[in-house]
């Protein structure tokens, strides 16, 4: 299908209002806060949950806009390009519905409250030693009447304070000798801007990926109400087949936020390079940075229509693994690579917090490692063209 075929009068019309919505709020606040390491304000997280961006997946008769992946990963892409922890922030709706605990009518109001942005999710899966290997998960979550008991350690949960509640990846008992059996998503609810009741945990100093903090946290006995999930498949490997399913569109998401960021990087890259004068005329005349801008809008083009490909077999249905590896690890390279580009551009200028370039630099090198490194990427490519190694 060609790229026109994907575009209807409704996507322009999120895709625009995104845009304006990026250019007018994200932007101001990210280049504020971003040097500062500071907290995205509730104030932006309530305009984005009016503006419907929890809910994009989430369906209509539970308070979402009952939309695709299409629509999802465009308006990511615009807000990414202002800043990528906003982008990354509405995956905590749309990517956390199905794990929003309870039943019943209860349950479909706190979905509802997740479309708005009032009810939001964060994910515990890796651990220090389970990360690109996911059936390493060691923490033990363990029957107890009608609670679950959780006891063990988990690392990068990013928003694990802001959240509502958090979606913990544990091993449960099973007879089963795969690596890959019993594994459980609990989720574990609590106030907003605390830890859980026996949690202890620290934020990780990272280097990018601010306006909120990514926890190492500790489950100490922590009991949760032991409910059957509205979505739970059969068999002892099914809480895997689950997580790797999910993984398609987190990384078709991720695509997004990469092609943001790099777009991003690339407008600054310009503007710079129309105002800024060397030799007697601006930098933009000369071959060697036309030729770096050339290539850069070429590169995030084809990142954004393999992107779009991808997205739309997710809302056909078709199981897509291979190419939603494919996308994230040639948009994440993709990134890296322009961004660093466009720092070039600006020189020493790029290399201040005066220009939000570095931003753009520095989170895009964090693409090629979160849900799933570029090496794993190249793993499922190569075992689903050549069969696995052994």
């Amino acid at each position: 299908m060609s790229a026109q075929g994907y575009w209807t009068d409704e996507r322009r019309m999120f895709q625009e209002t995104a845009r304006e919505f990026t250019d007018n709020e994200v932007l101001p606040v990210a280049n504020e806060l971003d040097p500062q390491k500071g907290i995205i304000p509730r104030s932006l997280i309530d305009q984005m949950g009016e503006m419907g961006y929890f809910g994009i997946t989430i369906p209509e008769d539970k308070g979402g806009l009952g939309l695709g992946c299409f629509e999802y990963c465009l308006i990511a892409e615009e807000l990414a390009r202002g800043w990528m922890s906003a982008a990354s922030l509405i995956a905590r709706g749309n990517g956390f519905w199905r794990s929003v605990p309870g039943e019943g009518a209860m349950r479909d109001e706190k979905i509802a409250l997740m479309a708005a942005g009032q009810y939001l999710g964060a994910f515990a899966m890796s651990e220090p030693n389970a990360g690109s290997d996911m059936a390493a998960v060691q923490c033990r979550a363990r029957r107890e009447g009608d609670e679950w008991v959780i006891s063990g350690n988990k690392y990068w949960c990013t928003f694990a304070d802001g959240a509502d509640f958090i979606s913990v990846i544990c091993r449960v008992e099973t007879d089963s000798g795969e690596r890959q059996a019993g594994m459980k998503s609990i989720a574990v609810e609590k106030p907003r801007g605390e830890l859980p009741a026996g949690v202890q945990g620290s934020p990780i100093p990272k280097i990018g990926y601010h306006g909120w903090k990514t926890y190492e946290l500790h489950f100490d006995n922590v009991r949760v109400p032991a409910l059957e999930e509205a979505t739970e498949q059969k068999g002892s490997n099914a809480g895997f087949v689950g997580i790797q399913q999910g993984l398609e569109v987190a990384r078709a998401h991720t695509a997004a936020r990469s092609i943001g960021a790099a777009q991003g990087a690339l407008n600054v890259a310009i503007e710079y390079a129309n105002e800024r004068e060397q030799f007697g005329r601006p930098i933009g005349q000369f071959q060697a940075i036309r030729f770096k801008i050339a290539t850069a809008a070429t590169e995030i083009e084809a990142a954004r229509q393999l992107m779009y490909y991808v997205c739309n077999e997710i809302d056909s249905g078709r199981r897509c693994d291979k190419e939603a590896a494919m996308v994230k690890y040639f948009a994440a390279e993709m990134s890296e690579r322009v961004t660093s580009e466009c720092l070039q551009v600006l020189g020493g200028a790029g290399y201040t917090t005066h220009y939000p370039v570095e931003r753009y630099w520095r989170d895009a090198r964090l693409t090629k490692i979160f849900e799933g490194t570029s090496e794993i990427m190249q793993r499922i490519i190569a075992d689903r063209l050549m069969g696995k190694s052994e």
